[in-house]
């Protein structure tokens, strides 16, 4: 993930900062609990595409 990228991008629905899992290849939300997933390097910043993280897993 480009670092600069990684610094301009924010979630769509909030506007607030991402924070990057390089394991899981995903890009989370911790105040709305989303994960928007990382494909061929490119962000998919879409609502439909994130994953809701259970309250138990922790970011």
């Amino acid at each position: 993930m480009d670092p600069k990228l990684l610094e301009i991008l924010v979630c769509p629905l909030c506007k607030g900062p991402l924070v990057y899992v390089k394991d899981k290849q995903e890009l989370v939300c911790k105040p709305d609990r989303l994960a928007y997933p990382i494909r061929d390097d490119i962000p998919v910043m879409l609502e439909d595409e994130a994953r809701k993280l259970p309250a138990e897993e922790d970011v």
